[in-house]
């Protein structure tokens, strides 16, 4: 599994942990995994970078509101989604 599936397993597994209102222990993932991913992000297009920097902003925003459903589901679509595009470059 190469560095970029494997955040698209654990992101996928963090939203998982969201939606099973395990928000803590998902919340400290989510941190362990932006982190991680940060540097991979930086490495693809411009394109990509900026798709990131909406998502990241959306993930937060959800964070802070405690919204656990939409953080999940911006985590398991659109972070994923954008990380696939990174894997096809």
């Amino acid at each position: 599994m190469s560095g970029l599936e494997g955040f698209i397993h654990d992101a996928r597994h963090c939203a998982d942990l969201f939606r099973l209102g395990r928000d803590v222990e998902a919340g400290l993932l989510m941190v362990e995994w932006v982190s991680a991913v940060q540097p991979h992000i930086e490495q693809l297009s411009p394109t990509v970078q900026q798709q990131w920097g909406a998502v990241l902003g959306l993930l937060l925003d959800c964070q802070e509101r405690q919204n656990w459903l939409a953080l999940a589901d911006y985590l398991h679509y659109e972070s994923v989604e954008l990380l696939q595009a990174g894997l096809s470059v």
